[in-house]
């Protein structure tokens, strides 16, 4: 078995310490982060491999992090991704960060699970372009993936399961904790200013907060975008409906997580909103029925920020090179 990587160590090892501190937390709407736990170190380590080779595409170049850069807050900041042939993608990419917490997957829900999510985008002609049978082919002519897989899930035979499974515990890794309003939360009363602290209040008594709480600060439910006001866009996502047939289910979307906002943007299903300010006044207008004065959205906005929390960092994986065996990417086919 291979030595478990310093990043998946250090995860163990800040578990213990902030699971110390954790009597002390405040009784608000919005809870810290918790650390990671219970994960497979072993299976971390393949996922990690994985979630950044791009072979898993049919042109070679997409990988997981293409659209869910970890350098970028876990997005990509584009209205919507760039798929297979730069195919214009339909809707916005959210955040892979604190994704463990969703109650599902897609702004529509239609991944139970981050393994459920994790094979989507593989076999998306507008996305990887790919298909789960050609992704695990390409994988079993790489001698060095054969081994680990081999090692890691104790079988000769690859398939799209264990890919996904090992992607996916990866990706519960990628929490966010130490923000600046967790540690307020944990009892260090200057770790906010007074003007976010105020921003706070007023996302609470705003409403904010029927939706956006939690460890995830939202993520937990699905809700209509514009529920004062229609929400106009000419994006064409039905939202919960595609998944259940429910006419009810219009334009119902997941509540999208909080957590580093400042760093995901453009905001929405659409990417329409292109900055935080514009975000939450289009909120309040339509969600809450509430104009809110330019200094209500600057406080709401500092607060937000407040919700940063320190990002994944880790040595970049060192893919297995490629074989004779290997099929060729195909980017201009």
């Amino acid at each position: 078995m291979k030595t478990p990587s310093l990043f998946a160590a250090s995860v163990v090892a800040a578990a213990g310490l902030a699971l110390a501190s954790w009597s002390v937390v405040a009784d608000e709407p919005i809870t810290p982060i918790r650390p990671v736990q219970e994960i497979n170190l072993a299976q971390v380590a393949l996922g990690k491999k994985l979630y950044f080779d791009p072979r898993l595409s049919k042109s070679g170049f997409i990988s997981c992090n293409s659209c869910h850069n970890l350098s970028m807050g876990g997005t990509d900041n584009l209205q919507t991704s760039i798929g297979d042939h730069w195919h214009k993608g339909p809707i916005n990419a959210p955040t892979v960060l604190n994704s463990s917490l969703n109650v599902a997957q897609f702004w529509d829900g239609r991944a139970k699970d981050l393994q459920a999510q994790a094979g989507g985008p593989i076999a998306n002609p507008g996305e990887m372009g790919f298909s789960h049978t050609l992704a695990v082919g390409v994988l079993e002519s790489i001698p060095e993936y054969v081994v680990e897989f081999k090692q890691v899930f104790g079988t000769d035979k690859i398939t799209i399961d264990e890919v996904t499974q090992a992607i996916a515990e990866f990706e519960k890794t990628l929490k966010t904790p130490n923000a600046r309003f967790d540690r307020w939360l944990l009892g260090e009363k200057d770790a906010i200013t007074p003007y976010e602290l105020a921003g706070y209040q007023l996302f609470k008594t705003s409403g904010c907060v029927a939706c956006h709480n939690g460890e995830g600060v939202g993520g937990s439910s699905f809700q209509k975008m514009g529920v004062v006001k229609p929400y106009e866009t000419h994006n064409p996502a039905v939202g919960r409906a595609a998944v259940t047939g429910k006419d009810a289910d219009r334009f119902k979307f997941k509540v999208p997580t909080l957590r580093n906002v400042e760093l995901t943007y453009p905001y929405f299903h659409d990417g329409a909103a292109r900055t935080l300010s514009e975000a939450v006044e289009i909120m309040g207008r339509l969600q809450l029925g509430k104009e809110l004065t330019p200094d209500e959205n600057a406080k709401i906005v500092a607060f937000l920020k407040t919700l940063t929390g320190d990002q994944p960092q880790f040595l970049m994986p060192i893919l297995p090179p490629s074989t004779d065996k290997t099929p060729p990417p195909k980017p201009f086919d």
